[in-house]
């Protein structure tokens, strides 16, 4: 049978509830569009729960927040204290019950251990799982334990579980070293109950600058939104000299120094723009202290300086202090560990067969956030490599690494090893992982360029000019796609869309059933998908072009899961209007009927009466299409690239593309306005183009 609600729980502290409860999360929203977010017992009606929060921001889930939480500790102590467990529980059951009858699917995060009392117990966790009948998701922490140890926690809870007639799904083994992970697996070979092993992240245990900003009490004398993200891997107060200090710093830390320090202060601008030096987090100024008016109108006068600097009022000791017992939180803006966190997930767990045990409705809904869960897990699975040559891009580099700690696909960045690292080092990031070619002095240019002579010698290309164009990252990794050493390519964020093109058109080539290059935008509306074409590339195309544009669309939309019904866009619907416009779209339709005659399309139609039941039942009452077309091809690039812009910033739709189709191998643009989220989206469709091939 099918299940409609999940319950997990954790008996100890740290194990990671949140972690797992956001990989479940991904999986249910992958699949189910109307998902309910539930917590039995709160610390307090009176403060925000942090993962309530966090859930009802990070997946816009359509609740309210009084509907995500039963009762506060305060009341259920009450209520036990004054035998009413039965009262209790049966008024959990009723808020419980109400969602499940609301949503399609309710994931329910049990009590906290921090939570528990005398009079509030783990045991309470599997009663209120046994009575909202919903399977169980049992969390083991095995950070700094025996093998030993784990194994009886793992049989003791489940084993507690079952015996209170509640259904076990699945347990996570969480903060596994390599040892304990290699070890418990043999152990528990034959265990008849589903096991997943997750290994320790210590960067997911770490600080960023959000938790300082959070917990200790700071004005904000740097400090752009951005920089929130960056790790804290180690507290150093300044107290020696500068010429020992040096000595002292590592990569990431967080220096605590008094403001009058300038020479500590100047000792760290100069390591941030040193090779020689680790780059730091952050600075943080005790005792409410600013930097002097001239060190502050030197670090304005720097380029790039994104380092944090932080004051508080209280002294270097309680600020050391304080900073030693913060606790590291995962918030919505922590998308760096976000990533990091949901690759170990992915990566760890049997998704497929979540996937199957979990209720699914039949739905035609597609919401953004489906499609882009959708798209991450179809690249994952098929993990191919992206070359991006603007590395230079701040925007690139932070793209990049959510695409490599997601496990979405390979990285190959292009451009100088040294500067490469020291940027990304500078940003906080880690970009370890990514491949990073020079193009200026790779052994690979004489060979491209070779290739590229070749080609191009009879359109009168000499070799000098060939050697010249691998120069350009572009045309350089435009040919590492055509020889196979990488899979596909995303450039556009600083290119214009002529520079990313052109190599394509030169190089790749168009596909043999097409003579053109075309585009899609994806228009991830509140609750489905549908396929732009062509809002980028073609300015006035004929009707022949026009039909190659949408049969492409047609393809690109069924690679991506969705089932073309395609709408030849005109100002007139059916045989109403006449003109060269109108007959243009008209022939367009014939010829796609005459080349595809199992795609569903109709043409010359409306945008209302492709949209809109209502309007097509009175324009097109006998169309197939009419009323439900979601792939809608443009009759010019004006139409076309002004709808997609007006729909975006009207409705507040995602818009991702442009997505280039026709060419034999993927190539894709960027806009120049481009978002990390964009690039990061577009790098994953690229994979799965490439994944088609």
């Amino acid at each position: 049978m099918k299940i409609k609600s999940l319950y997990i729980s954790a008996k100890e502290k740290n194990a990671g509830t949140l972690f797992i409860s956001m990989g479940m999360m991904e999986i249910l929203k992958r699949n189910i569009p109307n998902v309910a977010f539930f917590r039995p017992v709160i610390y307090s009606r009176y403060a925000e729960d942090g993962d309530i929060s966090f859930m009802l921001n990070r997946y816009n889930l359509e609740m309210d927040y009084k509907d995500c939480y039963g009762f506060d500790i305060e009341y259920v102590e009450n209520m036990i204290a004054n035998n009413k467990t039965n009262q209790l529980m049966n008024e959990l059951i009723t808020k419980f019950k109400k969602l499940e009858d609301k949503y399609d699917f309710v994931l329910v995060e049990g009590i906290r251990h921090s939570f528990l009392t005398s009079t509030i117990n783990f045991d309470l966790n599997i009663k209120i799982a046994q009575n909202f009948g919903s399977p169980t998701i049992n969390i083991v922490n095995a950070k700094n334990k025996a093998v030993a140890d784990i194994h009886d926690d793992i049989l003791i809870e489940n084993e507690n579980s079952t015996f209170q007639g509640c259904t076990h799904f699945a347990t996570f083994i969480n903060r596994l070293d390599e040892k304990q992970e290699k070890d418990l697996k043999k152990i528990l070979k034959e265990y008849p109950l589903k096991s997943y092993f997750l290994k320790e992240i210590k960067e997911l245990g770490m600080l960023s600058i959000a938790d300082v900003v959070d917990s200790l009490d700071v004005t904000p004398i740097l400090l752009e939104p951005k920089d929130t993200t960056r790790i804290v891997r180690g507290i150093k107060v300044a107290g020696l000299t500068l010429n020992n200090f040096l000595d002292h710093i590592e990569e990431d830390d967080l220096v605590v120094v008094p403001a009058d320090r300038s020479d500590i202060i100047l000792g760290l601008m100069g390591a941030l723009y040193s090779k020689n030096y680790p780059n730091i987090s952050g600075i943080i100024f005790p005792f409410g202290m600013n930097a002097h008016p001239n060190i502050k109108k030197l670090i304005d006068g720097l380029d790039s300086f994104g380092i944090p600097v932080l004051s508080v009022d209280d002294d270097t000791y309680t600020t050391a202090k304080k900073l030693s017992t913060t606790q590291a939180r995962l918030r919505v803006t922590s998308e760096r560990k976000i990533a990091l966190a949901l690759g170990l997930f992915n990566s760890s767990v049997d998704i497929e067969a979540i996937e199957k045990k979990i209720s699914t409705v039949e739905s035609k809904v597609l919401t953004p956030m489906m499609f882009e869960y959708k798209l991450f897990e179809i690249a994952r699975l098929n993990k191919k490599r992206i070359v991006l040559p603007e590395s230079s891009d701040e925007r690139i580099l932070r793209a990049a690494e959510i695409i490599l700690r997601r496990g979405v696909a390979e990285i190959t960045l292009l451009g100088n090893s040294e500067d490469i690292t020291e940027h990304y080092l500078r940003l906080g990031l880690d970009l370890s992982k990514a491949t990073i070619i020079d193009h200026h002095s790779s052994n690979l240019v004489k060979e491209f360029a070779k290739t590229f002579y070749e080609m191009r010698k009879e359109k009168g290309l000499t070799f000098q000019a060939a050697e010249d164009a691998m120069t350009h990252g572009n045309y350089f990794a435009t040919m590492m796609v055509y020889l196979g050493y990488v899979d596909g390519m995303v450039s556009g964020a600083i290119s214009s869309t002529g520079e990313t093109i052109r190599p394509a058109l030169q190089i790749i080539k168009t596909k043999a059933d097409t003579s053109i290059v075309s585009s899609v935008f994806f228009m991830c509306l509140k609750s489905e998908v549908l396929v732009y074409g062509d809002c980028a590339v073609n300015q006035d195309p004929d009707a022949d072009t026009l039909a190659q544009i949408a049969i492409s669309s047609a393809k690109t939309a069924e690679a991506f899961g969705i089932d073309a019904k395609i709408a030849m866009l005109s100002y007139s619907t059916g045989e109403s209007g006449s003109g060269i416009d109108v007959d243009k779209v008209r022939e367009a339709t014939k010829i796609v009927k005459s080349k595809n005659g199992d795609l569903l399309i109709d043409g010359p139609i409306q945008y209302d009466a492709a949209v809109n039941k209502n309007v097509a039942r009175k324009k097109l009452p006998d169309s197939k299409v009419a009323g439900e077309a979601n792939v809608l091809i443009f009759p010019d690039l004006n139409t076309g690239n002004n709808t997609y812009k007006a729909v975006q910033r009207s409705s507040g739709a995602v818009a991702i593309g442009p997505v280039l189709q026709g060419l034999n191998k993927p190539i894709n643009d960027l806009s120049r306005g481009c978002l990390v989220t964009d690039i990061v989206n577009t790098i994953a469709i690229t994979a799965i183009q490439a994944g088609q091939d």
